[in-house]
């Protein structure tokens, strides 16, 4: 990257300083403790190989202070043009009447969030009465702990919980010894086991198929910048094919150092985790999985978020976008 600025996040954390012409800016929310993850390096890569460049886009990731409830109101108040959220949120605006945003691309598919412990902790029998950091009630991280922990016995007021959002909180909790678990993402359960932590179970053993995170838009804008957005489509789906490719795993452990500030150990033991054997955690290229997105609309039934009867996963995507851009959704 030419640019230090850009290979440090920092500031406005500017993706598109590659030094091509741009016609277009589009502003993409992010929620602001994953300026520094994993879920940023696909657009870290984009900018590096000039994915968006040749679309003639720059690319600017815009931190949306406020937690990720705040995704949707932002993109709906104008503040962005497209949006990452996680889905439960997006999914209950809409349902509600609040929103009329549809999604256009996956951004994360089936997550591995792993339960870390304190080292006394041995077993989940163990966790009775003790505190666990979740992330809001609604939130799909929430939902599959409670099922991992449901699975292995613990059922909901064997153990106390405090509300966290963000995975670097929850491990602050952990690290203060407020928390006695919580659900960490990758790099933060590989930086806690090399601090002593203990990982007791992954999420992915509770819930197999999910749809975790999706990129959203205003439908008008979409309409009206119809070229642009296939074009930022396009350059994510590249984006997301080098991430995964073999080939690359070098470069993008790299880019993961760089942009996280993990160690190279760290990175690799990430991509391990993701592809070794591949676990779908990284869409293909940002294709649109319904019974994916039907999954955390079941879940959110049952967590008494949305009412009978549920609504169909159709009705919160338009894949109009995404088949344009050449990118086939199921």
């Amino acid at each position: 990257m030419k640019h230090g600025l850009c290979a440090a996040l920092v500031a406005l954390a500017i993706i598109g300083c590659g030094g091509a012409r741009a016609d277009t800016t589009i502003r993409l929310g992010q929620v602001p403790s994953t300026m520094k993850s994993i879920g940023v390096v696909p657009y870290v890569i984009a900018d590096k190989q000039g994915f968006f460049a040749r679309e003639h886009l720059t690319v600017q990731l815009v931190p949306l202070e406020g937690g990720t409830d705040q995704m949707v109101k932002r993109l709906d108040a104008g503040d962005v043009e497209i949006s990452s959220s996680a889905t439960p949120y997006f999914i209950q605006a809409v349902a509600e009447g609040r929103s009329h945003d549809v999604a256009v691309a996956a951004a994360t598919a089936n997550p591995i969030y792993s339960l870390m412990v304190k080292p006394g902790i041995k077993s989940f029998a163990d966790l009775k009465g003790k505190t666990l950091g979740l992330s809001l009630g609604i939130d799909t991280i929430s939902i599959s702990m409670r099922k991992l922990l449901a699975q292995k016995g613990l059922k909901d007021g064997d153990y106390k919980v405090k509300e966290l959002v963000g995975t670097p909180v929850r491990f602050d909790c952990l690290k203060r010894g407020e928390c006695d678990g919580v659900p960490l993402g990758q790099p933060e359960d590989f930086t806690a086991l090399d601090r002593g932590f203990t990982r007791l179970g992954v999420s992915t053993d509770a819930v197999k198929h999910f749809e975790f995170t999706v990129l959203i838009v205003r439908p008008d804008w979409a309409q009206q910048n119809r070229a642009a957005l296939i074009g930022f489509l396009r350059g994510f789906a590249a984006a997301l094919k080098y991430f995964r490719d073999p080939a690359h795993r070098d470069d993008v452990a790299k880019t993961i150092v760089a942009t996280t500030g993990v160690s190279d150990k760290i990175a690799r033991q990430t991509l391990a985790l993701y592809f070794s054997p591949d676990r779908g955690v990284i869409p293909r290229a940002g294709e649109l999985d319904l019974k994916g997105l039907a999954q955390v609309i079941a879940f959110m039934g049952e967590a008494g978020a949305l009412k009978a009867p549920l609504p169909k996963p159709e009705r919160f995507v338009d894949r109009r976008y995404l088949q344009a851009a050449g990118v086939r959704s199921h």
